[in-house]
């Protein structure tokens, strides 16, 4: 809404009293403050694509082909900086393949930056309240996991109505082969090493 919709919102002849004219700023600012934040969750939802993206190709083809400025975008630069909490967790489920627990999320929080937890009280209830405000922002939704228990999930990318689509402009890029390749690659990486 520009300054113009809003004078034009208060000043508007058939407005005759100021409570329908209150109303109707109230209605604009309301219908404004959706589309924003749909478009936030869209854009939210297409960085992490992006960043997933990055992720795979710097595990493929190993993090020389990434330049500074993208390793610093994507969170790899600065490896002496600590991320905020909600980043971390943020960061966490968006690279994640499969739903996750506050539980999880906390124990890969300890795994990778035991220090951002110290002044915790209660780091688990600390997730999850980070975890529900990335539903709150549309970043993430809400899932039943296969023991019953809540999850969160990152929210890749939405068409607009909150549903969200299956493929990006990457794959049509890059192919879905490569796509798929990536996708094994992330898989492989995340798990842990056998000891023979």
């Amino acid at each position: 809404m520009d300054h113009e919709q809003l004078h034009d919102a208060l000043t508007a002849p058939e407005a005759t009293n100021v409570t329908v004219r209150v109303q109707e700023l109230v209605r604009l600012v309301q219908d404004e403050l959706r589309q924003l934040l749909r478009q936030r969750a869209d854009v939210t939802g297409r960085i992490g694509t992006l960043k997933k993206t990055v992720s795979g190709l710097a595990t493929l083809f190993g993090e020389s082909v990434l330049s500074d400025e993208l390793k610093e975008l994507v969170d790899k630069g600065k490896p002496g900086r600590e991320r905020g909490f909600t980043r971390t967790c943020r960061s966490i489920l968006m690279e994640a393949d499969a739903p996750m627990s506050a539980r999880q999320v906390c124990d890969l929080i300890i795994r990778q930056t035991p220090s951002l937890l110290e002044r915790h009280k209660d780091p688990l209830a600390s997730v999850t309240t980070v975890l529900n405000r990335l539903v709150d922002y549309g970043e993430a939704r809400r899932v039943v996991l296969n023991d019953n228990r809540r999850g969160w999930q990152w929210v890749v990318a939405t068409n607009g109505s909150g549903d969200v689509r299956s493929g990006t402009r990457i794959e049509g890029l890059i192919g879905a082969s490569v796509a798929a390749t990536l996708k094994q690659t992330q898989t492989i990486a995340r798990k842990p090493a056998m000891n023979p």
